[in-house]
């Protein structure tokens, strides 16, 4: 079990810019020296509601990017979907706003120290932290390909900029709105073979994910997955956020997914739990 990013820290960050794409909303903060510790696969907890707002627990955003500009401009890039409250205050903040803000939190995403060939497969807004992490493994010579997937064209984020950073990006809609008719699991199988793919890495909604492990299996290949649990404080003090996972003793414990995740081995998450405790979990009885 993990502590807290121990690069973490607390600070009042002021929205640079705030514009809607698509479905959802590109928010960029100045955060000083603070982007010089994240990584891809690390989140952002933010407050929201303001000071007299009945919305006291924060939320979660993964960190889409993070631009190193000196200790005063710094800045950090999440991706909001506007669907509940908070969200929806966040998004509704104009540029010079300040929000207090935690990061980074979590853990981030595994890189290799040889050149391999991964496959980075996103599922909406969820795909957010694929764009930096497509550019660390290019930066250290991997092949990366890029499969994005929503159940429309507005969903889908960013596709120039996945084109842009990838060696091949293949897109997939439910409803044939853009790319390939089907779900990411449809094409996913194909790219493996016909790319030889090392490894898989994903972001999105824990059904794909689940199903991105299965073909993962089938494979034998290695797939690290950012698991979307919902996190009332990110820091692992409230526990809403646990997950069933399997450790390399082969026990199943109780993990939190805020600090013990999000980023973590897919073949160790017990899939399909629908947060009911395992039998077995290490104490449950």
């Amino acid at each position: 079990m993990t502590s807290i990013n121990k690069s973490a820290s607390q600070v009042w960050a002021e929205i640079v810019s705030n514009k809607k794409v698509g479905a959802y909303h590109h928010m960029v903060f100045q955060v000083g020296e603070l982007a010089t510790h994240a990584k891809p696969g690390n989140f952002v907890a933010i407050a929201v509601g303001g000071s007299n707002s009945a919305m006291v627990l924060r939320r979660a955003f993964a960190i889409y990017r993070t631009f190193d500009r000196g200790v005063t401009g710094g800045l950090l890039e999440i991706v909001v979907a506007p669907h509940g409250a908070g969200s929806t205050w966040l998004t509704n903040q104009n540029p010079g706003f300040k929000v207090d803000l935690i990061a980074p939190l979590g853990t981030a995403f595994g890189i290799p120290t040889q050149p391999v060939r991964a496959l980075l497969v996103g599922g909406g807004y969820g795909s957010a932290p694929l764009f930096g992490l497509s550019e660390v493994l290019k930066s250290r010579g991997c092949r990366v390909d890029m499969v994005l997937g929503a159940s429309t064209a507005m969903k889908i984020y960013a596709p120039l900029d996945g084109k842009r950073s990838v060696s091949s990006l293949t897109i997939a809609t439910e409803d044939g709105s853009t790319g390939i008719t089907g779900k990411v699991t449809d094409v996913i199988p194909g790219i493996i073979e016909a790319n030889s793919i090392d490894i898989i890495y994903s972001c999105g909604p824990m059904g794909m994910l689940e199903a991105i492990n299965k073909i993962s299996s089938e494979f034998g290949i290695m797939h690290q997955c950012a698991i979307e649990e919902s996190m009332a404080c990110g820091i692992g003090v409230c526990m809403t956020c646990v997950l069933p996972m399997k450790g390399e003793d082969g026990q199943i414990r109780m993990l939190r997914s805020c600090i013990d995740g999000p980023v973590v081995d897919g073949d160790n998450v017990v899939w399909g739990a629908k947060r009911v405790i395992p039998e077995g979990t290490w104490g449950a009885n």
